[in-house]
């Protein structure tokens, strides 16, 4: 009697640790009773009966999943091999389970097949310069399809479009164009900029060289006004000596040598070269 409530008490216990389910917090369960669907566990402990019910478990943290390669024919008719990564995660494990077949087989399955879709609609350089576009696009359409699977796409990122070689060498060489022709601009610029600095320059110049020359036309003015003024107040009635006089400063200003005997006064000597007579004043 003993061994037999014994045997009753171990199968008992042993049933209950086979019934046993823990469901970790980043998992959700999905719980059948015969095949039907039954409820949805939480994390923690769970109880099952063991033979009759079953529990799947289903991640619903974020994954990450990659686009195979894949070459695509643009809309300009070019090749291009393309692959990207996508960003999911379950929000609802009843439909991840029901709705799918394999929904971890089928999210990158159907993003290979959106992205096709997506970049076939560009050309080669569209597709190359609206990468954000692209990814923002693929989200779109993905996330609106694979909703119905209790599934949330959360990013789509395009890690790599590159044409065929002889494409990707003529894209190079626009490139190189390109970036040789706005050096030349540059080049064209500053030297424009340097020239018409020289110019400015040389216009300033040439302003202060007239400048200088309207100055001295003056100054010349006013001396020859001084020495008429003085002429007609000093010397009135003999101009022939005043011509005389100017005539010596000059031979004076530009150094002519003049020979005077050692007895002679410097005062009468100039008064002889000037055709005057100088009283000489002694003390």
């Amino acid at each position: 009697m003993e061994i037999t409530v014994l045997a009753f008490i171990g199968l008992l216990i042993f049933v209950f640790a086979s019934g046993v389910r823990i469901v970790r917090p980043v998992e959700s369960g999905i719980i059948e009773f015969l095949g039907k669907y039954t409820r949805t566990a939480g994390a923690g402990f769970n109880w099952i009966f063991p033979g009759l019910q079953k529990m799947f478990k289903v991640n619903i943290t974020e994954r990450r999943v990659d686009i195979d390669p894949q070459s695509i024919i643009t809309k300009d008719k070019l090749n291009a091999e393309v692959d990207g990564v996508v960003y999911y995660r379950v929000i609802n494990a009843q439909k991840a389970i029901y709705e799918v077949n394999n929904f971890e087989l089928s999210v990158p399955s159907l993003a290979k097949t959106t992205l096709r879709a997506v970049i076939g609609k560009m050309t080669l350089t569209e597709a190359n310069e609206n990468r954000d576009t692209i990814n923002e696009n693929v989200e779109k359409i993905l996330d609106r399809e694979v909703s119905k699977w209790g599934i949330e796409v959360i990013r789509v990122e395009l890690q790599r479009i590159e044409p065929p070689e002889d494409v990707q060498m003529a894209m190079n060489q626009v490139v190189k164009a390109e970036n040789e022709k706005i050096a030349a601009l540059d080049l064209a610029t500053a030297i424009e900029t340097q020239a018409d600095g020289e110019r400015r320059a040389e216009i300033k110049k040439a302003e202060g060289i007239a400048a200088a020359i309207r100055l001295k036309a003056d100054a010349d003015g006013d001396a020859i006004k001084i020495v008429n003024e003085a002429a007609e107040r000093y010397f009135v009635g003999n101009a022939q000596l005043l011509k005389k006089l100017e005539t010596v400063a000059e031979a004076l200003r530009d150094n002519t040598k003049i020979i005077v005997p050692a007895d002679s006064d410097l005062v009468n000597v100039i008064s002889d070269l000037a055709g005057a007579t100088v009283p000489i004043v002694r003390k």
